[in-house]
């Protein structure tokens, strides 16, 4: 008998924002502005009088409308934080305390999204915004200090469909979601920590037991997105999901490359790394997965 496909709908792609400046040219696509003078005089001349976009800006620009406030408390400190932990270290490798769903979702029956790695939480807070009443968001992220900026400003935003949590996916994952009311119908792992050392490797969050933890958990027809700039990280995480084959089939519906790498991203909002990789001039390497019915 052939297997009823359960459709998840993308969420349709935003459209790049204009950024005019004083001589009333545009940067389009989040591309370094280039100005084409005719001498070093006009050159010098002309960078003086334009301003110098920097990638900080363009995530300012893309969660504008989050209207996000700098909130910096006793508890918090300062908002730098460190860029790579050790999944691995003792402190994390305790599960965490499942919440009581009711307390932390208006509606805890509502299919839920959960972004592994989430961050400062901007991502997922802008699409918990825009899908407020039919669907929950919840980001576990490694580093406390951005959970907790990311709870406050969740708060601030009077988001109820989102919850953010301290918690090593790897050891996690799988005990905070067969407790969960609702389906699973989406799971995002969105440029992960490289770990780019080969003694290293093991560090990195997508390894075969969080890999089985999401492909069981997931509704029939839920989906599996993934995405890095680093192709090696890409790849890795790409033989991982096709080994689950009998589970998650990739989703060959979406426009791709010959390699396989969806050629946009479905998902209408842009990471922060992925804004600052692509300002870099790095591609952006995706794939989806669906599980099956």
């Amino acid at each position: 008998m052939a297997h009823t496909r359960l459709k998840i709908p993308i969420l349709s792609t935003i459209t790049t924002t204009a950024i005019k400046f004083s001589n009333s040219s545009l940067l389009h696509g989040y591309r370094r502005h280039i100005c084409h003078c005719s001498s070093p005089v006009s050159i010098s001349q002309n960078q003086q009088r334009q301003p110098q976009i920097r990638s900080p800006q363009l995530v300012a620009l893309e969660y504008a409308d989050l209207s996000i406030p700098y909130i910096v408390c006793e508890e918090l400190g300062a908002t730098r934080v460190r860029q790579h932990v050790n999944p691995l270290s003792s402190t994390l490798s305790i599960p965490v305390e499942v919440p009581n769903w009711n307390d932390v979702f208006e509606d805890p029956k509502l299919p839920l999204v959960v972004d592994v790695g989430s961050g400062s939480g901007r991502f997922l807070m802008w699409l918990a915004k825009r899908n407020h009443g039919s669907k929950n968001y919840m980001g576990l992220e490694i580093r406390k200090k951005l959970v907790t900026r990311a709870e406050k400003w969740a708060k601030e935003l009077s988001l109820s469909n989102i919850h953010f949590v301290f918690a090593n996916a790897t050891i996690s994952f799988k005990e905070l979601i067969s407790t969960y009311p609702g389906p699973l119908m989406f799971v995002s792992i969105l440029c992960p920590d490289p770990h780019f050392k080969k003694r290293h490797h093991k560090r990195r969050i997508v390894q075969k037991p969080l890999v089985e933890a999401i492909t069981d958990s997931l509704m029939p027809g839920g989906q599996v997105f993934i995405q890095s700039d680093v192709l090696e990280v890409a790849v890795d995480m790409r033989n991982y999901f096709d080994a689950e084959s009998a589970k998650v089939v990739f989703e060959s519906d979406l426009a791709c490359d010959n390699e396989g790498w969806l050629l946009s991203n479905p998902m209408g909002i842009r990471t922060e790394r992925e804004i600052h990789a692509e300002f870099e001039g790095a591609k952006i390497y995706r794939r989806i997965y669906r599980k099956l019915s």
